[in-house]
C-alpha cells in the first residue's frame, strides 16, 4: 500500500523581515486528515506559519511542501494553486455585498457557474454551519459569531469543475478571538464538522484554552519563532514541558518573557 503524500512538508524554514528572523529553522510534518494546533505567546510566528501556508508569504530560506509540491511561489503566481483556505481573524467579509454574494464571490468570478448553481451552493454551505435565512442580509446586519460563520461557508464552498480533487488544507487565524463562551463552543465545533465535511485537515492558531482542546488532535508549540514542544492534545493536557505549562496556567513564572523573578 503506497504511503499518504504529506499535506504539510517543512525543512529548516526560516522567515526573516529585515534582519530580525521571524521563524528559526521551523521542522513540520502533518498527514492528511490531521487537525492541529499551533499555540505560544502573542508574537512568537504563529500567523506567519499560517500565511506562509497559505502562499501569501514565501520563506526567507529552507523547503515548504504542500501535497508533494515545492512551493517556490506566491499563490497569485501560481496557474493552479493547491487547495488551502483560510479564515482570518477577522473575517474580511465585504459590507458592500450580502451574504449571498460574499459566499458565492469566487464561484462568480470564476464564471463557471450560472446564478441558479451558485445560489444553490451557497446556501447549501450557509445550512451546513447553522444559517438558513441571512443569505439576503449585509454582514454589519450580523453579530460578529454570525461573521465568523459566514466565513466559515465561504471556506467550504467548492467549484465541482475543478479538476483537482485533493483534500483541503484549512487554516483558522484565532476564529474565536473576541467571542462569548456559546458562541466560541459554536465555533469550535464548526472547525471539527467544517474540517471533516471537507474530508481535509486543519490548523488552528489560537490562544483561547478551550478552542485549542476541543477542535485539534495535535498540538505544537511555538516561542521566539522556534517549535519547543509536538505532541497529542492527551499529551498537550499533562505535559511537564515548561513552556506549555506556563502557557496552560498563565503564570508569570517560567521560560517565557517578560516574566517576573
Amino acid at each position: 500500500m503506497l504511503q499518504a503524500i504529506p499535506v504539510v512538508e517543512t525543512e529548516d524554514l526560516i522567515m526573516q523581515w529585515g534582519t530580525k528572523t521571524v521563524l528559526h529553522e521551523i521542522n513540520l510534518l502533518m498527514n492528511p486528515g490531521e487537525r492541529l494546533a499551533i499555540v505560544g505567546p502573542s508574537g512568537c510566528g504563529k500567523s506567519t506559519i499560517l500565511r506562509l501556508l497559505a502562499g501569501l508569504l514565501l520563506p526567507s530560506k529552507g523547503v515548504l511542501r504542500l501535497f508533494g509540491a515545492n512551493q517556490n511561489y506566491l499563490r497569485m503566481d501560481q496557474s493552479h494553486p493547491p487547495d488551502v483556505r483560510m479564515v482570518f481573524q477577522n473575517p474580511a467579509l465585504l459590507g458592500s455585498l450580502t451574504v449571498e454574494e460574499n459566499v458565492g464571490f469566487l464561484l462568480k468570478r470564476s464564471g463557471r457557474l450560472d446564478e441558479k448553481q451558485i445560489h444553490e451552493r451557497v446556501m447549501e454551505c450557509l445550512a451546513e454551519v447553522g444559517l438558513y435565512d441571512v443569505a439576503d442580509k449585509f454582514p454589519g446586519q450580523l453579530s460578529g459569531g454570525m461573521q465568523k460563520r459566514v466565513s466559515f461557508a465561504r471556506a467550504l464552498i467548492k467549484d465541482p469543475n475543478d479538476e483537482f480533487e485533493k483534500m483541503p488544507l484549512l487554516l483558522f487565524d484565532e476564529p474565536t478571538a473576541g467571542l462569548d463562551p456559546v458562541a466560541c463552543t459554536r465555533i469550535e465545533d464548526l472547525i471539527v464538522k467544517t474540517t471533516k465535511m471537507a474530508k481535509g485537515c486543519s490548523i488552528v492558531v489560537s490562544h483561547v484554552q478551550s478552542t485549542i482542546e476541543r477542535s485539534s488532535e495535535r498540538v505544537l508549540f511555538l516561542y521566539g519563532g522556534k517549535l519547543h514542544w509536538d505532541g497529542s492534545i492527551e499529551e498537550f493536557r499533562e505535559s511537564k514541558n515548561p513552556y506549555v505549562q506556563q502557557f496552560r496556567r498563565g503564570s508569570l513564572q517560567g521560560p517565557m518573557q517578560p516574566a517576573e523573578r
